[in-house]
């Protein structure tokens, strides 16, 4: 009998086609735990649009079966998925029985309405995919995409955006311009880059005696904000398709931005219209990225690289597609706030909230 012994040898390869040395390294290791984390955040994503958090939160520990039935959801699919989040960490799993339980510090973080919920802002990760092989193209042809290019980002967008509104609009950001009694007696209120409208409309419903005007280029965003005026019976709201780098002068007491003004084709442009629009006595309120103008202050930010990330795929290319300067989401606040006073607003004031660490709100007047 012939006894055959193998010997491995193991050498190193370098060059485009090599995968990470065969020791360990930080580097390597970094790299892993960028691939395991990133697939965690596409199945954070698809817990939160599928309910399946919200069922999880509900139940004892369960089997797959039984969680696929509590969600209406198919098993094998379910089965799956429980795998991936149980290696990620976000969920037990007992082999005896055969079951799996949320874990009970990460129930708050991907379950309920509020703000909290990282679930939801998960799915970003997934829709930057979906054009990634476009803004590859644009890469080598500069130029960008259109907001039609982006199914779905508007809902993503208008839920994260909501959860903060819904909280904090009335009690700590309208506080904020000074405003409130105003708008209990009644004045005229615009909302640029208004989206699917949840802010004008949460506050033409608290303010009824002011009226509200929400301009938009999105067609799609504009029907859900009227849907959601019509259903709330508000009679003092109205949404337009407009271009806000034009807007009638003179109109308006307050006009809001809410994450859009760094997306726009030319910013400063628009800020200028912003101020023409203002009555002599107005207040502009813009809500944008907690950032800074300069990267190596952004490198310990805990959310730097998916700032930068979603403005690649994203906030710039939009600029850039409209023939636009491309500012970017990580403008950051120094040139926001320079940027304003050259459009022409002489007191501005920069606030942070805790409700909301991830933008800052700028209040400018004349």
């Amino acid at each position: 009998m012939t006894t055959t012994t193998t010997t491995r040898t193991t050498t190193a390869v370098t060059g485009p086609a090599a995968g990470p040395p065969v020791s360990d390294t930080a580097a390597a290791d970094r790299l892993v735990q960028v691939l395991e984390d990133g697939s965690v955040a596409v199945l954070l994503g698809i817990g939160y649009d599928t309910g399946l958090f919200e069922t999880l939160v509900t139940l004892p520990p369960a089997t797959s079966r039984q969680i696929a039935d509590a969600a209406g959801l198919d098993e094998r699919y379910v089965r799956e998925w429980l795998g991936g989040v149980v290696c990620g960490g976000l969920v037990g799993y007992d082999p005896t029985a055969g079951t799996y339980a949320l874990r009970e510090e990460v129930g708050p973080l991907v379950t309920g309405p509020g703000p909290d919920n990282l679930a939801r802002t998960m799915r970003i990760v997934s829709l930057m995919g979906a054009v990634a092989p476009r803004i590859t193209a644009c890469f080598r042809t500069g130029g960008g995409l259109r907001y039609e290019d982006y199914p779905g980002f508007h809902d993503v967008q208008a839920e994260d955006s909501g959860a903060v509104h819904d909280v904090a609009l009335l009690d700590a950001i309208v506080p904020l311009t000074g405003l409130t009694e105003r708008l209990r007696a009644g004045i005229d209120v615009l909302d640029i880059g208004c989206g699917e409208g949840h802010a004008v409309n949460l506050l033409g419903r608290a303010y009824p005696a002011s009226r509200l005007t929400g301009y938009d280029l999105s067609a799609e965003a504009l029907q859900a904000a009227r849907a959601e005026a019509s259903a709330w019976g508000l009679t003092n709201v109205t949404f337009a398709e407009h271009d806000v780098a034009t807007l009638p002068e003179g109109r308006w007491d307050l006009v809001t931005a809410f994450d859009t003004v760094h997306d726009q084709a030319h910013p400063a442009t628009v800020l200028g219209a912003v101020r023409r629009a203002l009555r002599a006595d107005g207040t502009f309120l813009m809500v944008d990225i907690n950032a800074s103008s300069r990267l190596e202050d952004n490198a310990d930010l805990p959310w730097g690289a998916f700032l930068y990330a979603v403005s690649t795929l994203h906030c710039m290319s939009v600029s850039l597609g409209q023939g636009g300067d491309g500012l970017g989401t990580v403008w950051g606040v120094q040139l926001a706030e320079r940027m304003i006073r050259e459009a022409g607003f002489e007191r501005v004031t920069v606030h942070e909230l805790e409700q909301d660490p991830f933008n800052v709100y700028v209040v400018a007047r004349p």
